[in-house]
This record gives C-alpha cells, structure tokens and sequence, in this order.
C-alpha cells in the first residue's frame, strides 16, 4: 500500500462518497437520480426543460491515487453552485445540474471514462458486461451488489441531449500554472490516448534446473518491450507506459508461463499514437520469436485527441482574466462527452506536479480560487 486512497467503483469507499453525493443534493434542495449507467446527477431546475448547464466530474480513484483527482471537481461544483446561490440566480436561468460520473478511472473494470463511455454509446453493453475486476467479479454482478440494474446500461442521448455545455473542474495533472504564477487555467487539448494488454506467453519451467539455452522465459521479452517502450516513446514526444503486470504462475523459483502487461500510451496526435504503439509490437513479436515467447496484443480503450470547446475555452479565458490555456495528456469524463456536447475544462494548480498518487496536492486558496472561476464561468453559461 502507498498511502494513498483506493475508490473503486461499486465498492464500500466508493458506496460512502456516492451517499455523501446524495445527501449533498438532497440538503440543498436538489432534485437526485442515478442514471441507467450508474452516473449520479443532482439538479437545481428540470433537465428536460433542455439546454442545461452541468458541472462535475468523478470519485473513484486509482490504486493508492491521491484526494484531488475527481473529489475535487464534485465538491467544487456543489460549492460553486452555493455561490452562485449567494450571488442570486437570476430568472429564467438554464437548469443547472452536478454529476459524479462513474469507474472514471478504470481501476476496476479497466476501461477508463467507463460511465461516460456508456452514456455516450463509445462501447457496447455487450462488452461492457464482459468486463471483470481482478478477482474476477463481472461489471454486472457488482452493480447488481450494489443494487443498481446491470441489464439497464447503455447509450443514454436523451439525457445527453437535455445538456447545453458541460464543464469540468479538475486537479492539475503537471506543474505549468506553478511555473506561470496563475491558480486556474483552461484546457485546451487531450492528447489521443489508450490501453492495450500485452500477453507474452512462454513455457513454465524450473528456474534453477532449466538451461539457458533451454528456456522459453516471457520475462524476457517483456521486460525488453517496456525499455523498448520507453525509447520509442522518447524519440517520438509521446508516452509510453507499462503500468500493470501480472505474471503466472507467479512463484520466485519458476520461470513464467505467461506475463500480462498492460501499455498506457499518450500522444500529441493520432498517427504518432498509432505509429509509436504499432513499434512496440513489433519490436515485442521481434523479441518474442529469439525468445521461444509468442505475444498477443489487445487494445481494451482508444480516445482520440479532443479539442475542447472553442467557444467554451475562450469565453471561460475571458472570464478569468486571461487565464492560461493548457493541454494534457490525461484522459477525462469532459473529453468522452465532447463529441456530444460542447465541453470545457478548468484546471487548479498542482504544486507538486504529482498525480496518481498521495503526494497530489493543491493549496486551500488554490481551490477556493477554482471554485471562484468555476461559479463565474458557469454565470457566464446561465
């Protein structure tokens, strides 16, 4: 353990935030539901009466992540709305609603932006109850667990056609507002990404009576791939990530029979993306026939590169003062829904630079600042 916080979706820890999520609604009056996908949403006025202005963002975490990364832009979001409260909401203002969206992260069932991807139609029901955690728990019997309806997930346009703009608070997932002396900027761009399972499968075998020159070792091949990776990555401007690894049988004193590594890779476009990752595997089947290791590659999720909002990122800018476009390479709910609705993002300094892990950190100022351009930039949009 690192220290850090583990909220996986449809688990105790994230069962507790989903009723704070609640209760948060409910004591300010605000209308609750769970959507068919498991997303959480809390309204102040009628979503149907279209047109909507929501905000949020999610509450699970990766292994051991940090407190900032999703919390952050829920609890500023209830927060920005009782400002705008305290500001007096003027008549006739678009109904604006709070949404914590569901297994952002991926953590469990591995594919990331999981809620969004649903409600978004980016991955079919179908596969999505194919989906295991790993002990080896369906998608659908943890929801059923959590007494939500399995056989309900899937696209939700309707819901997402009652949404006028969407914009998401967030973490700084790097150091570029530290070094610019601003406390919120505004997102420019994703950077494409995705995930892809490498499978190197070798021959089990006694690891202190096998010969060298006997050995079918996937190891080998896989820890050649992961340097192979980083090289590739390196020279392209790009990122290239082996995060995960499962190995099989899994004992000190056994060669392995299978390893399973899961790639993370990020780029400034697509054909670097899909140049950069079409190298690694063949520098991986290379390594793999000199090894005796076949090796299967599985791409799990693909995100291609998102452009926010024009409109939304220049008036939100203009709004601040001017404040900083930036570009990431991080993944977020706001990407998924940007090919359905006009989306933003705001970003609130990250001294550390850390994400992913317990050292992510951003100051009270700094997140009463975030909440403060939120609630002006959601003014803006009512």
């Amino acid at each position: 353990m690192g220290g850090g916080y583990r909220r996986y979706v449809w688990t105790e820890p994230e069962a507790e935030l989903r009723a704070w999520f609640r209760a948060e609604a409910l004591a300010r009056g605000l209308a609750y539901e769970v959507d068919r996908n498991g997303n959480q949403w809390a309204w102040a006025g009628d979503p149907a009466a279209g047109d909507a202005v929501v905000t949020g963002s999610h509450l699970d975490s990766v292994p051991d992540g940090g407190a900032f990364d999703g919390p952050l832009g829920v609890v500023s979001a209830f927060a920005a709305l009782d400002l705008l409260r305290e500001r007096g909401l003027p008549p006739g203002s678009r109904p604006l609603g709070v949404v914590a969206f569901a297994e952002e992260e991926g953590a469990r069932f591995g594919v990331a932006c999981l809620g969004s991807r649903l409600s978004s139609g980016l991955i079919e029901p179908a596969r999505a109850h194919r989906l295991t955690d790993a002990d080896g728990v369906s998608l659908a019997a943890a929801m059923e667990r959590a007494g939500q309806d399995p056989g309900a997930i899937g696209p939700d346009p309707e819901r997402l056609a009652r949404i006028g703009a969407f914009v998401e608070l967030h973490i700084e997932q790097g150091r570029a507002l530290a070094g610019l002396g601003r406390a919120v900027g505004v997102g420019s761009v994703i950077w494409p990404h995705g995930r892809w399972r490498f499978d190197f499968r070798g021959e089990a075998n006694h690891a202190g009576t096998t010969r060298v020159e006997d050995r079918r070792d996937p190891m080998l091949t896989y820890a050649h791939t992961v340097l192979a990776a980083r090289k590739r990555a390196r020279l392209a401007g790009a990122l290239a990530t082996f995060g995960k690894v499962a190995v099989e049988p899994g004992a000190v004193n056994a060669i392995p029979s299978l390893v399973t590594g899961w790639l993370d890779s990020r780029a400034p476009d697509g054909g670097t993306l899909d140049a950069l990752v079409a190298g690694i595997e063949r520098t991986a089947a290379e390594r793999g026939g000199r090894d005796g290791v076949t090796v299967a590659v599985t791409r799990e999720s693909h995100t291609a590169g998102v452009a926010f909002s024009a409109e939304l990122r220049d008036r939100a800018a203009h709004r601040l003062g001017g404040a900083p476009a930036l570009p990431t390479g991080a993944g977020h709910d706001a990407g998924i829904l940007s090919g359905a609705v006009p989306t933003a993002m705001l970003y609130v300094r990250n001294p550390t630079g850390v994400s992913h892990a317990p050292a992510e950190h951003a100051d009270e100022g700094d997140c009463l600042a975030g909440v403060t351009a939120l609630a002006d930039v959601l003014e803006g949009l009512l």
